[in-house]
């Protein structure tokens, strides 16, 4: 698989159609295998009972995942509650945040939503790294190895954050595509170098660009936070939108599907039963298809940004 359409999966695609996705494949894969079966699935209910006793198997797990989302939820919680001192302690980190974040950019206030919080960040460390390239001599290698990627870099991620909503996951996927961690690594290097050779405006300008892309780092980190938080609390809705009728097509698969009588005929040459026990089978798994489809972004987005500050876990 390609890298791109990988990453179009694990965190492009839509949560709900990923799940209708792994939903259809299930369906698929159980009318493939009653259609091949040497046993006819008549047959085997007529003899036993395996759809009844799928169905309370299905039954049991959606309760359980109903409790899986309780506890989702009861993690999510934690985070916001606290006594007064806490919530405090967090208010002033913010607003700290936001007063260093303004003055770098030389703005009197920095943005309040996301996508232009990190977006003004950008800019400034690209605007920095522009001044501080025509500080110095354009023969000067070892600054233009940091000066010209930073400039092209925030150039496209400030592109891919405007018009970037946070519900949609857009802007923490811009932010993500901004290697600031390999950029800050290069600044540092430049400024044990050449910070004594370096004249006073490039000097001002590659301190301001350090200090940019590190809260950029720091903002990058909330965003995320925040982004799952947000992610968590959607998908314990949906999954506990997705029980109700699980938790029906359960009871009802236990009741009306475990007696072969009940549904006779054939659909495109295959056992109407079989087409009843597959949409069944879906529709009680829905719940941990949406649960599989957001932790798997989740998890994704988790282990890029494991490390924070100028380390790289990937190989090469």
């Amino acid at each position: 698989m390609s890298r791109s359409l990988r990453d179009r999966l694990l965190l492009d695609a839509n949560r709900r159609v990923l799940a209708t996705g792994v939903l259809g494949l299930v369906y698929a894969a159980v009318v493939v295998a009653g259609a091949l079966d040497p046993v006819p699935l008549r047959l085997a209910v007529e003899r036993s009972d395996p759809v009844e006793t799928l169905f309370q198997a299905l039954l049991t797990a959606v309760v359980t995942s109903v409790t899986l989302v309780v506890t989702v939820n009861q993690l999510v919680l934690s985070q916001e509650l606290g006594p007064l001192g806490d919530q405090r302690e967090r208010l002033e980190g913010a607003t700290s945040v936001r007063r260093d974040a303004a003055r770098v950019a030389g703005e009197p206030a920095a943005p309040r939503a996301p996508a232009p919080f990190l977006r003004s960040l950008v800019q400034t460390a690209g605007a920095r790294a522009e001044t501080l390239a025509g500080a110095v001599d354009e023969r000067d290698g070892t600054a233009e190895q940091f000066t010209r990627p930073l400039r092209a870099d925030a150039e496209g991620a400030a592109t891919r954050l405007d018009d970037t909503r946070f519900r949609t996951f857009g802007t923490l996927r811009a932010a993500l595509s901004f290697d600031y961690s390999r950029h800050l690594h290069a600044g540092r290097r430049l400024r044990s170098e050449r910070g004594a050779t370096l004249s006073p405006a490039a000097s001002d300008a590659l301190e301001d660009a350090l200090e940019a892309l590190a809260l950029f780092g720091a903002g990058r980190e909330h965003v995320k936070t925040l982004y799952f938080q947000w992610e968590l609390i959607q998908l314990s809705r949906e999954v506990l939108y997705a029980a109700v009728p699980a938790l029906v097509t359960g009871v009802l698969g236990i009741v009306v599907l475990a007696d072969a009588g009940t549904v006779t005929g054939t659909l495109l040459g295959v056992d109407a039963l079989v087409w009843a026990v597959g949409a069944g089978v879906a529709v009680a798994l829905a719940p941990f298809a949406l649960l599989f489809a957001h932790v798997l972004r989740i998890a994704t987005v988790a282990r890029r940004t494991l490390a924070v500050s100028p380390f790289d876990l990937r190989d090469g």
